[in-house]
């Protein structure tokens, strides 16, 4: 006697398939907002330096002596380096925050798939 046509396997196939794209739709959500906050974040940093670098400069055109200036331009000098690396080191800690939760759909599929 002949078996009828099992579905099964097509079923199965089928859920994998779905789940893939959902697992592909959770890492692109994860990755978009990742970019959107580092976005901001780099557009907070270029607002901040910008006003910093218009309000030292205007502390340079009214200084009274050489020495007022290069004191003041000393102090803009350290003030950009140190946010500078801050900012480096946020971004950094971004990105690999970006690169976990972007990752984690992808892992959690793995696992279910053993």
């Amino acid at each position: 006697m002949m078996k009828p046509f099992e579905m099964k396997p097509f079923e199965d196939f089928q859920k994998l398939g779905q789940t893939n794209v959902d697992a592909a739709m959770k890492v692109f959500g994860e990755w978009n907002k990742g970019w959107q906050a580092i976005a901001a974040e780099m557009t907070d940093y270029t607002k901040r330096s910008f006003e910093d670098s218009s309000a030292t400069f205007e502390k340079l055109v009214s200084s009274r002596s050489i020495e007022q200036a290069m004191e003041i331009q000393t102090s803009f000098a350290k003030r950009a380096y140190d946010e500078y690396m801050h900012q480096l080191t946020k971004i950094g800690g971004m990105y690999a925050e970006l690169t976990k939760e972007a990752y984690r759909p992808v892992e959690r599929a793995m696992q279910n798939g053993r």
